[in-house]
């Protein structure tokens, strides 16, 4: 079920200096830093009548840096959320940070404002990659800036890094997460790093001065960064994004889960359901384009776009989708098109089938080696198994009550007491009751995995 309360995004398009690597809008010129934010402001009430509800469940301030604000800007934006949105069921406010901006007495004005998360842009804790990504800060900053902020009262902090960086090895990337565990974080956020067109580091690889990493050493380093982290008691919740559990990041979540949000300032885009819009990116021409009603475009998306958008969005995350969901937004004939185009991957094991009897909100991910015990042993309610050691089928089952109920489904004990799947038990389930997601092994090739799934029309 879609959720009708409204994510509040706040794009700050400034920086201090470019990353060689960020392809966001945002300008080294500060000049126009006031005006800018003072059309958010506004923007902030226009925005409203874009969504059905004025009920704000999180309120992100992202960019660009938004550290480079005072707390005074900063204040002034919350206040305009404040006042145009009815912000008394907000559970996450986000400010973005760069390390080298901040110090304690900032820090604890931030928490004055009701800002009760913060995510520290740090990408590595080698100061040689930081100077080839062209980040402002240091290592010693970076580590120094989280025990801030843990110093100044703030009990859930998210750290972003980066890994397939040219000339990082897999040694340094287990050093960047041996640090960042270290620092009792509550999320961590890693990505991988995208060269883009438009950046300087795309520049250097059209020129020939920049190759991306070895496929290999990208796979080594992304198995590296899961199983560290689930040592560590992080769940992988979503493609990049590692969180303690109860600390996943809820506006970004709710982008996945096909909430809706509003964005205010140059570049941002907001989202309704039906309709999609999005900011000039280029501080100038919003300031300009919003003294004439011009500072935005908006689309309309078709069924195909918006049955896209949801497989895209929702195969980000570990949990995948329940079949259902997607019958209920469009259709039986949706589903069994789905179904079609999934059967390839399936086979191949890119894809994972699950078949899901209980109560959704007990769902977890189990081991894949797991498999349903034989007849006479016996799991709780809301349990999930996997019924093959052989994870091409990809076939789970929650289970409520008794195993035994289920235990002469037709299919054959494997070696260590368990009944693997057969066709027969996938068919007698009705297929609303199957949930579809991609195992976190193929995690990095996800994005092809959805082109497949794609409805062209």
């Amino acid at each position: 079920m879609i959720s009708v309360m409204t994510g509040v995004y706040l794009h700050i398009p400034f920086c201090k200096r470019l990353c060689h690597y960020c392809d966001f809008y945002s300008a080294t010129a500060l000049g126009l830093k006031t005006e800018v934010l003072e059309a958010m402001r506004k923007e902030l009430s226009y925005l409203a009548d874009f969504v059905p509800d004025r009920t704000a469940s999180t309120i992100y301030i992202g960019g660009g840096t938004p550290s480079l604000c005072s707390v005074h800007e900063i204040a002034g934006l919350l206040d305009a959320v404040h006042h145009t949105w009815d912000t008394s069921n907000v559970v996450e406010v986000t400010l973005e940070a760069n390390p080298d901006d901040l110090d304690l007495i900032y820090l604890r004005e931030l928490r004055t404002l009701g800002i009760n998360r913060l995510s520290i842009g740090i990408q590595s804790f080698i100061d040689r990659d930081l100077k080839f990504m062209n980040r402002r800060h240091d290592a010693e900053t970076a580590i120094r800036a989280v025990g801030l902020a843990q110093q100044a009262g703030f009990d859930n902090l998210s750290i972003d890094l980066i890994y397939g960086v040219p000339g990082m090895s897999t040694r340094d990337w287990a050093h960047n997460l041996e640090v960042a565990l270290g620092l009792d974080v509550q999320h961590i956020s890693a990505y991988h790093l995208s060269i883009e067109d438009g950046t300087f580091f795309g520049r250097m690889q059209r020129e020939g001065r920049l190759k991306p990493v070895d496929e290999r050493i990208s796979e080594e380093q992304y198995a590296l960064l899961h199983d560290r982290m689930a040592e560590a008691g992080f769940v992988h919740y979503e493609i990049s994004n590692f969180a303690r559990p109860g600390y996943q990041a809820v506006h970004n979540s709710n982008y996945w889960n096909g909430a809706h949000y509003v964005g205010a300032g140059p570049s941002a885009h907001s989202f309704n359901g039906t309709h999609r819009r999005w900011n000039l990116a280029n501080n100038r021409a919003y300031l300009d384009g919003f003294a004439d009603g011009r500072w935005f475009e908006t689309e309309k998306l078709s069924e195909i776009d918006q049955y896209n958008e949801f497989i895209m969005t929702r195969l980000r995350t570990a949990a995948g989708f329940r079949a259902e969901e997607l019958v209920a937004r469009f259709g039986i004939l949706k589903l069994r098109k789905f179904i079609r185009a999934a059967a390839s991957l399936i086979e191949q094991g890119l894809l994972i089938r699950e078949v899901v009897l209980g109560r959704e909100s007990d769902w977890t991910e189990v081991g894949r080696k797991e498999s349903l015990r034989s007849e006479g042993d016996t799991k709780s309610k809301s349990d999930i198994v996997r019924l093959s050691d052989d994870s091409s089928s990809g076939v789970c089952l929650r289970l409520s009550g008794d195993v035994r109920a289920i235990g002469n489904v037709s299919g054959h004990e494997t070696g260590n007491g368990g009944v693997e799947c057969r066709d027969e038990l996938c068919a007698a389930v009705d297929d609303k009751d199957c949930r579809y997601r991609i195992g976190y092994e193929h995690f990095l090739v996800s994005d092809a995995i959805i082109a497949e799934l794609f409805d062209a029309g």
